[in-house]
């Protein structure tokens, strides 16, 4: 297994398995990361300013996975997430959540729901590389007013992934 997927496993949805230190927010120790994995410091820089898609954040001796946390597997709650990234309020341009057909058809009906994750992830256009999945077929446009108007608040996490709760399909505009 690639380092970067073990990082992204340990701190996204691993940490009680191993008994990895973390806080709500998804913070962990870089030399407990390093000894969980087994890693040297200059591979563990190497992955975290390698990734495309800037899915790690370092600070200080801390690092943790910018979003994508399972609710289960980690000490992170959604509060703790949502405290530590940025509030996007009066945002008026279309988010994007890429999905496939079949997928797509369930959550015109039914809304983006989190599933097994704190949040539901969206881009915030369709060239973003983050917030979208690979595969993609079809592409959600999600109005952020109407995600406002159901009483949803919007995140931006520190890579640019757009984050709700959840998004009912009334904020769908497709």
């Amino acid at each position: 297994m690639k380092v970067s997927k073990q990082m992204s496993w340990l701190l996204r949805h691993g940490a009680n398995e191993v008994g990895l230190p973390m806080d709500e927010a998804g913070w962990a120790s870089i030399e407990d990361v390093l000894r969980q994995l087994r890693l040297r410091r200059s591979v563990l820089e190497e992955v975290v300013a390698g990734n495309d898609k800037h899915r790690f954040e370092v600070s200080g001796g801390r690092i943790r996975a910018s979003q994508g946390h399972s609710l289960a597997g980690t000490p992170v709650t959604v509060e703790g997430l949502e405290r530590s990234w940025t509030r996007v309020v009066g945002r008026t341009e279309p988010l994007i959540h890429g999905t496939n057909r079949a997928a797509a058809e369930v959550i015109r009906r039914e809304g983006l729901l989190p599933m097994d994750r704190t949040h539901v992830h969206m881009a915030s256009s369709a060239d973003d590389k983050v917030g979208k999945r690979y595969r993609v077929q079809v592409l959600l446009r999600i109005c952020p007013i109407r995600l406002a108007e159901a009483g949803l608040e919007l995140f931006r996490s520190p890579n640019g992934v757009m984050l709700a709760r959840r998004v009912p399909a009334e904020a769908l505009l497709d």
